[in-house]
């Protein structure tokens, strides 16, 4: 009989796998993960700060007030539909699909009646499109 203690090796705790499993997990969190507060978001548009205003020679100016009323170069559109609107755009875009349409919106109208311009202009074939703002020193001045 061998009474002899037998030498135990100490068990050994390897860090490096633990490790790796870890970071993978962290950059899978931080990929994953939204950082947006939707709830605490306060918006205040249109403002911006522009160098130098551009000159379109083509432009087309669509007016959006806050009670959803449209005016397209400073001509009040009868109605309120997209295809009113659309043809009221068809009929001031002289230069036809290369005019440029600048969406000047109240910044309480709706945001249906900025996107129901962008569909009169779209089902038109008018794809260059803008908004007009005003710079944020303007808008604190009001």
């Amino acid at each position: 009989m061998n009474f002899r203690p037998h030498a135990h090796d100490e068990p050994e705790i390897n860090l490096i796998p633990f490790i790796d499993v870890l970071l993978v997990v962290l950059i899978f969190l931080m990929l994953s993960t939204t950082y947006s507060k939707f709830t605490e978001l306060q918006v205040t548009l249109p403002a911006a700060d522009a160098e130098q205003q551009r000159d379109y020679p083509k432009e087309v100016i669509v007016a959006v007030s806050s009670d959803g009323r449209y005016m397209v170069n400073k001509t009040l559109v009868q109605g309120r539909g997209v295809e009113v609107l659309g043809a009221a755009l068809a009929l001031a875009a002289k230069a036809g699909k290369d005019s440029v349409i600048i969406i000047s919106a109240d910044a309480s109208a709706t945001h249906q009646a900025v996107i129901s311009v962008m569909e009169a202009a779209r089902r038109h074939g008018l794809t260059q499109i803008t908004f007009a703002t005003q710079s944020a020193a303007q808008a604190r001045a009001k």
